[in-house]
């Protein structure tokens, strides 16, 4: 705490940065001047001939379509202009090396624009392009600080801002450690659970659940594993977490209680393999297919697009219908109702001939079609079937073999009823009634 705010320690930071542009900065001389003009004109040189040469890559892909051509010119052609003016570049420093000019600040440019086409190429390596941006720009930047003989003075500087608790010394340059350590473990932890993803999802051996569920623990693993080996290696001793790790243990139990409890139902859902990637569920008011299995959450899509994310603790706590947990195999059944004075027998006929049309409607079992009783206005049947994809939706087939029972029932005249009801209008009566008297009342 002392050094982070200690004015001493800061102007004898700035004397040596004093000293350092003393014995370094380039005098503002004829030489130097002429020298940003070269470099300019170098750069204006690149710009006019990077058309030309992307253009010939463009026509190299189109003669010759080798994946490998494709590749490399897909490659190369973000970089074409910066090749070109490094070239142009130490065509400059080797001119004037040997005429005798003076040609620093060309070299340290030229130096700079090397190590940057370098560590892009490098980093296009790395297929996310988020990570390879960071990998290039610290890199670039590292690289740099050494080219122009800074990098020493930025540690010892980042080095002596520090804050002092206890035991332990933490400084910018250790945090800074930290970081690139933490990002770099942890790209390297992220290539390798994708190797692994992509080897136990190829594995036939292993249900889709337990698949899931061995990818999320590695994944968890590595990352674990990638923090505590950044922090090891900056030298930060993990003892001195102890409190914090108590803290946040407490902050779980109070205020992360439906987080931790997604957490673990997920892992319940994977362990007893009740719910697996292409289920067909009934969560609720939602039907559709499990898309994936989440650490909070499991994707469910319903027939028309819709996404619905239903947190885990709901799947092991409510009420939810599998249709595919032990069997794909489905039994649908359709209510049927047809008119009294309408054959029964043949319309019970003519329900199995309807569903037999139908595709999807196994053959074995074979369809059913019972009488379930006598309604009060319809004899009330119903067609029983079975089908091997609910993940392809339920109501449509359904509707299919309502279709053809309906075209069936038309062309053999079976009625379908309607309700109806009958009413009866009578004339009053006079009625007559004698009193104390005699006198009618109506």
């Amino acid at each position: 705490m002392k050094e982070l705010f200690d004015p001493e320690f800061y102007a004898q930071q700035f004397a040596a940065a004093r000293l350092w542009l003393e014995a370094n900065a380039l005098a503002l001389s004829v030489a130097t001047l002429a020298q940003a003009v070269a470099i300019g004109l170098a750069f204006l040189v690149a710009q006019a001939a990077a058309t030309h040469a992307r253009a010939l890559l463009e026509r190299t892909v189109s003669s010759r379509a080798e994946p490998q051509i494709v590749r490399l010119t897909q490659w190369l052609q973000p970089l074409v202009r910066s090749i070109l003016w490094l070239i142009v570049l130490w065509l400059l420093v080797e001119v004037a090396w040997t005429t005798g000019l003076t040609f620093r600040l060309i070299k340290i440019v030229a130096s700079l624009l090397t190590a940057w086409v370098v560590i892009r190429l490098g980093a296009a390596l790395v297929r996310d392009p988020l990570w390879a941006r960071f990998i290039a720009l610290v890199v670039w930047t590292i690289a740099a600080l050494s080219i122009v003989g800074l990098l020493t003075p930025t540690m010892a500087a980042l080095n002596g801002v520090a804050l002092t608790l206890g035991n332990l010394r933490i400084s910018v340059l250790t945090v800074v450690e930290a970081v690139l350590s933490l990002a770099v473990l942890l790209w390297i932890a992220t290539v390798v659970g994708r190797v692994l993803e992509r080897r136990i999802t190829a594995s036939n051996n292993l249900t889709p659940s337990l698949q899931v569920l061995i990818v999320k623990l590695l994944k968890i693993v590595l990352a674990v594993i990638a923090v505590l080996i950044a922090l090891q290696a900056v030298g930060i001793d993990l003892t001195t977490f102890t409190v914090l790790t108590g803290a946040i243990g407490v902050g779980i139990g109070f205020g992360l209680q439906k987080i931790v409890s997604n957490f673990v139902s997920g892992i319940i859902i994977l362990l007893d393999k009740s719910i697996k990637p292409g289920d067909v569920l009934v969560v609720g008011n939602t039907y559709g297919r499990v898309n994936s299995l989440g650490a909070r959450f499991v994707s469910v899509i319903t027939r028309d697009g819709t996404e619905f994310l239903i947190p885990n603790e709901t799947l092991v706590t409510e009420h939810v219908v599998n249709w595919s947990y032990s069997s794909n195999q489905v039994r649908l059944k359709v209510p049927i109702g047809i008119a009294y004075r309408s054959d029964v027998r043949r319309a019970i006929a003519l329900c199995l001939e309807s569903a037999d049309e139908v595709e999807r409607v196994l053959k074995q079992p074979k369809p059913v079609c019972l009488l379930m009783g006598f309604g009060d206005s319809t004899v009330d049947l119903e067609l029983r079937f079975w089908i091997l994809d609910p993940m392809s939706g339920v109501s449509n087939v359904k509707s299919e073999v309502l279709l053809h029972i309906w075209d069936r029932f038309h062309a053999n005249d079976i009625e379908l009823p309607f309700p109806q009801r009958d009413l009866h209008i009578k004339t009053p009566l006079e009625v007559t009634m004698r009193g104390v008297d005699d006198a009618p009342l109506s």
